[in-house]
Parts: structure tokens; C-alpha cells; sequence
């Protein structure tokens, strides 16, 4: 995941920097539109959208559990109400509905 986060922000930084004029420009946004649109990308994507929903499901659980009595109720309830909360497994992640 470091390793894409790092390509990702050169490419940014490449784009942002880039000098070659509107037509390389082009071209390196186009090349970005193919891996975005690339399957294994978007499930790469869709699987650690759905690790960082877990994820945050279950630091939701512990923080009202440990600290549940120390925070204000509606911060309780609402942690409480994630927790509970199904992570769907068929979630469209990044469209809009």
C-alpha cells in the first residue's frame, strides 16, 4: 500500500510539475483514467474500502466499550450505533447514487 500511495503521489507531483504542455498532459491523464478503470485496481481499491470500514467498526466496539462511560451519551450512542452497523459486502464504493 506505500508502494502505491508513493507511484500515486509522483504521478501527481509529475502532473503538477510537468512542463511538456497540455498534450503530455493529456496523455498522463489518460494513463491514469486506464489504471483507474483497470479490474484488479478497482478490486485492490473495493477490498481495502471494505478493510478500512471493518476496521473502523471494530475500533468504534472497543472506544465505547472502554471509554463509553467517560464520553458524552451522544458520542456513546453513536458509537454504538456504528458498531452495530453490517459492513454490506456488495457496497459500490465511489459511485454516485
Amino acid at each position: 500500500m506505500r508502494k502505491l500511495t508513493f507511484i500515486a503521489g509522483a504521478a501527481v507531483g509529475y502532473v503538477l510539475g510537468a512542463r511538456a504542455g497540455r498534450q503530455r498532459y493529456e496523455q498522463i491523464a489518460e494513463a491514469a483514467r486506464r489504471v483507474q478503470r483497470n479490474p484488479t485496481v478497482r478490486n485492490g481499491l473495493d477490498t481495502a474500502a471494505q478493510a478500512g470500514r471493518q476496521a473502523a467498526s471494530r475500533t468504534a466496539g472497543v472506544i465505547a466499550d472502554r471509554a463509553g462511560d467517560r464520553l458524552p451519551e451522544s458520542v456513546t450512542d453513536r458509537l454504538r450505533s456504528v458498531r452495530g452497523r453490517e459492513v454490506p459486502l456488495d457496497d459500490d464504493w465511489g459511485s454516485s447514487r
